[in-house]
């Protein structure tokens, strides 16, 4: 999750300048922290969560979110939610109500998260505080349809001008099976999620594609994929407008590439691997640099800007 989050514009304009920082998970340790864009002054803010991989972050409302893999063969996923500081960590999706929950993003205008869930085979979403659970997509039903990677839905974003979603169905481990669709956010009338008619099928035969975001700005898709080289363990970049036939591959040599957020204003992008390192490059690739590295084994990535009293 990504898309930069200021400090809201009714605030004193004699206060000091917004601070960038950056909100990470490891999902080998099971912490959420944070660390300045350059890496440095790294905190933990919360410590065993379960398989931690998606994170968003809500700076008006002095949240963050992440959502709680949990064991991926058993229906125990979550999404837990604490303060900016670390403190008041509750529990807004319990165990159970999604299976493997993945990439979230946050929708704070209209009061909603949202979220994929893998081997759920679905599209969520909720209000902020957990309720009103819905799933708007459903790719397939029960155990059987659970063995087939091609219906696992992790990576979402979304497109709130034209009122979509965009999401990842990765496929098998370095199969080429990956793709990416998108539909109208809301259910069209008289359809259900498992039948619904107005999905689109936006890029296919891709390694196996993970987290997404956009910059509607220059209404741009970047994701991560964590297939085999050369086109795996990539950051990809596709028009809106103008679809290529083939995405941009914009940086490689990732280690399993992951969780990634964008700072457009600031013309730079960050990237999570399994391997544990962090990176950043600008939008276009260049300028690559390596913030952090051998930190676990990293998932979700967040990009916020707050104020020296949130930081």
């Amino acid at each position: 999750m990504s898309v930069v989050q200021t400090v809201e514009a009714g605030r004193s304009s004699r206060s000091a300048a917004p601070l960038g920082r950056l909100f990470v998970l490891d999902i080998s340790g099971g912490h959420v922290f944070s660390v300045n864009p350059d890496g440095s002054g790294k905190k933990i803010l919360v410590s065993d969560c379960r398989m931690p991989d998606g994170i968003a972050v809500d700076v008006d409302g002095g949240h963050i979110y992440w959502t709680n893999m949990g064991v991926p063969s058993r229906n125990d996923g979550s999404i837990e939610r604490v303060d900016l500081d670390g403190q008041n960590r509750i529990t807004i999706i319990p165990q159970g109500a999604t299976f493997t929950p993945k990439q979230m993003h946050l929708d704070k205008q209209n009061g909603k998260i949202y979220w994929c869930d893998r081997e759920g085979m679905r599209v969520m979403r909720s209000n902020l505080d957990g309720s009103l659970i819905e799933t708007l997509v459903q790719t397939g039903l029960g155990d059987t349809d659970r063995l087939d990677a091609t219906k696992w839905c992790v990576g979402i974003t979304l497109d709130h001008k034209r009122k979509q979603i965009y999401w990842t169905q990765k496929g098998p481990d370095n199969a080429e099976l990956g793709r990416i669709f998108r539909a109208n956010i809301e259910i069209p009338k008289g359809e259900t999620a498992a039948n619904r008619s107005d999905i689109e099928l936006w890029f296919d035969r891709l390694p196996e594609p993970i987290d997404l975001e956009l910059d509607l700005t220059n209404r741009v898709m970047y994701w991560t994929d964590r297939g085999d080289p050369p086109r795996g363990n990539t950051v990809n970049r596709a028009s809106l407008n103008a679809k290529p036939d083939a995405p941009e591959i914009v940086f490689t040599h990732l280690m399993e590439g992951i969780g990634i957020s964008l700072d457009i204003p600031g013309n730079r992008m960050f990237m999570t691997d399994l391997g544990g390192s962090l990176y950043s490059c600008n939008l276009n690739g260049s300028e690559k640099r390596t913030l952090l590295a051998a930190q676990g084994n990293l998932t979700g990535i967040a990009y916020v800007e707050l104020t020296p009293k949130e930081k």
